[in-house]
């Protein structure tokens, strides 16, 4: 239902969703403890289907691809988005492993709320969307190494041990690509495409497997379901795809569902002022971050807007983030923050999408436009 009610205004379900959670949790309007460990499994394997999805919409080629094309835009984008996060996290007084993990809460796009919002737009066809794509690509591939070293920093390992966990992934990451460039055909072949049962298992149980042995290396379980996503390809991406998005969308509302029950609603108004200001910092510099990467691509004053408002959702990496943290115990006061964080720019940021789709909006570009092209024009001579 609630879902289907987010759809029909043009949300996102994913702030319903945590509302819900809410509601239902500790200290909510009618806590339910049943089925909690339930709930916390189906939260795991929400954050792993996310991730596998994600590999899949990709190949190992498009995304070396796109890190050897986007990289100075991720860049900007980390530097823009991510320092904020942390700098914000001292400046509560919060230590180093609560900066780390709020670093990344303010740095990563929601890639399914913003695709969504593209292409309930029309605007999949725009010449900004590749931009915006890329620099969502980077930050998934980012995730990939981010991910080992706050699992290892928030399990107590210190810098050292997330530094060896960084280490391990690098490698983990680039011998995948490497498998997957070379033999990725042949990986695919050994799973058949006629039969939806046995590609569900296959595929679902191959993920699930490599997901739990590299949380076992310390690696991160979302990280290993990445690589199997971006180690298959062909036929079997395309048809898993289409099989699994049922399962990845039942499981990642059990994510955000079990992110509010686990965030008691009377902690959250404490720390709503600092998460609005949060929010409204961190999307102002998303803005910045797709304008100047739009501006580097030679687009136009319009697509550089378009593109800067469409990245300021945040979604399900955020949550994901700071539910390592909650796991882990840091800082008591970061799971309400994120929640309020993600809630304030996820029902916000599809808002301001949709800004240069207005009248206004567009006489005041066209305006600026033509102030530009009257100050750049020569002064005629007076001879």
């Amino acid at each position: 239902m609630l879902g289907r009610a987010g759809r029909r205004f043009g949300l996102s379900p994913i702030p319903l969703y945590l509302l819900a959670g809410l509601c239902f949790g500790k200290g909510g309007l009618l806590p339910l403890s049943a089925s909690e460990e339930f709930i916390g499994v189906g939260a795991q394997i929400g954050v792993i289907l996310l991730l596998v999805m994600l590999g899949l919409e990709y190949s190992a080629d498009e995304l070396v691809d796109n890190l050897r094309t986007a990289a100075p835009a991720g860049f900007l984008d980390m530097s823009l988005n991510a320092l904020p996060g942390a700098l914000f996290a001292i400046l509560l007084g919060w230590d180093i492993k609560a900066a780390l993990v709020l670093a990344g809460i303010t740095w990563v796009s929601s890639s399914g709320v913003i695709a969504k919002v593209l292409g309930d737009l029309g605007r999949l066809g725009n010449r900004e969307t590749p931009m915006i794509l890329s620099v969502l690509v980077i930050e998934d591939l980012a995730m990939a190494f981010y991910l080992p070293i706050a699992t290892a920093v928030l399990a107590g390992a210190g810098m050292v041990g997330g530094l060896s966990a960084l280490g391990v992934a690098v490698v983990t990451v680039v011998a995948v690509l490497v498998v997957a460039i070379r033999y990725g055909t042949q990986i695919s072949r050994f799973m058949s495409v006629k039969d939806p049962e046995a590609l569900l298992l296959s595929v679902f149980g191959l993920t699930l497997f490599v997901a739990g042995v590299a949380a076992e290396l310390k690696v991160s379980d979302a990280v290993g379901a990445f690589l199997v996503g971006i180690a298959l390809s062909g036929p079997v991406a395309h048809h898993a795809t289409q099989i699994l998005s049922p399962l990845r969308d039942l499981f990642a509302a059990v994510l955000f569902v079990f992110f509010g029950l686990s965030t008691d609603p009377a902690d959250m108004p404490p720390v709503l002022l600092p998460a609005l200001g949060l929010a409204v910092l961190t999307m102002l510099t998303k803005v910045a971050t797709g304008y100047l990467a739009a501006r580097r691509a030679g687009i136009a004053l319009p697509g550089r807007l378009r593109a800067g408002l469409a990245l300021t959702p945040r979604g399900e990496f955020s949550v994901v983030i700071a539910g390592l943290a909650v796991a882990s115990g840091v800082e008591p006061s970061l799971a309400p923050l994120a929640t309020a964080y993600v809630l304030i720019t996820v029902v916000f940021g599809p808002i301001l999408a949709r800004l240069p789709d207005y009248t206004w909006f567009k006489t005041l570009v066209h305006r600026r436009l033509a102030a530009q092209r009257a100050a750049a024009k020569p002064v005629p001579s007076v001879e």
